[in-house]
């Protein structure tokens, strides 16, 4: 199996003179199968990079709707090595890259080396951490390395230089850019925060800055895809699922990505 890193999509999308769709959905919702369908309509709809979260009992970052799905698939049974056959099942019939967003304490408890190397048997291109830090991944820096996976470590405007600089130090693949956003506040000042974050990335050295805004329609990306290398599309693909299914998704996507 020819493995599709993430590096790879950005590049072919940035050649076509357009930034990389990267669309995120929760592992095992609403079950198994039915989550590698949707994921295989997000790459037949024009989703350079598919992004699987892994259901966490205590997902920190995750706003309602994701959270919803993740306790749903829990609730189902969902089991953290479920991970490998999804992502196998996504990557035999497509060519897009698969990353997984995953909290650290899954990928110790299976034990880290043991989870790269499934992970990259099954075809991933890498591992999205949000919540450990250039500082504390010796073992993951160590495993990725053995195994070829992509690390992408987090940013956000509360990041100093010297933070940013090692992050981007530390990951390959892209580096996700988080926009902090508040209860209010106009789209030009969250824009503006998250090109912010973006330009930081790229003077530290980041080839590829990614960044998500709660993306839901077509002139989301091409703003944001007009400083950002890549766009991150997660809660709008997570309700098309739960509201209309895998059609849904497809069809979400293909407007996303100007297809439709």
């Amino acid at each position: 199996m020819t493995r599709v890193t993430s590096a790879q999509k950005i590049a072919a999308a940035r050649a076509e003179g357009r930034p990389a769709l990267i669309g995120y959905l929760p592992a095992g919702y609403p079950d198994v199968a039915t989550s590698i369908e949707a994921a295989v309509a997000l790459a037949e709809n024009g989703v350079d990079v598919i992004e699987i979260g892994i259901p966490y009992s205590d997902p920190v970052m995750d706003g309602q709707v994701i959270q919803e799905a993740t306790v749903q698939a829990l609730a189902n049974g969902f089991k953290v090595p479920q991970i490998f056959e999804i992502v196998r099942g996504i990557t035999e019939r497509t060519d897009a890259a698969v990353m997984v967003m995953t909290y650290w304490n899954p990928v110790l408890r299976l034990g880290v080396d043991e989870f790269a190397r499934r992970f990259a048997e099954a075809g991933g291109a890498g591992l999205i951490t949000p919540d450990l830090v250039p500082d504390e991944s010796a073992e993951w820096m160590e495993a990725s390395e053995k195994h070829g996976l992509e690390r992408v470590f987090l940013i956000a405007p509360s990041s100093t230089e010297a933070r940013v600089q090692r992050t981007v130090d530390a990951s390959s693949g892209f580096v996700y850019c988080v926009s902090l956003m508040g209860v209010t506040g106009a789209r030009s000042e969250v824009s503006s925060a998250a090109q912010a974050v973006v330009d930081a990335a790229h003077n530290a050295g980041a080839e590829n800055a990614c960044v998500g805004l709660g993306v839901s329609r077509r002139e989301h990306v091409e703003e944001i895809g007009a400083y950002a290398d890549g766009v991150i599309v997660g809660t709008a693909l997570v309700a098309a699922l739960r509201d209309g299914g895998v059609p849904a998704v497809g069809a979400l996507a293909a407007e996303l990505s100007g297809r439709a």
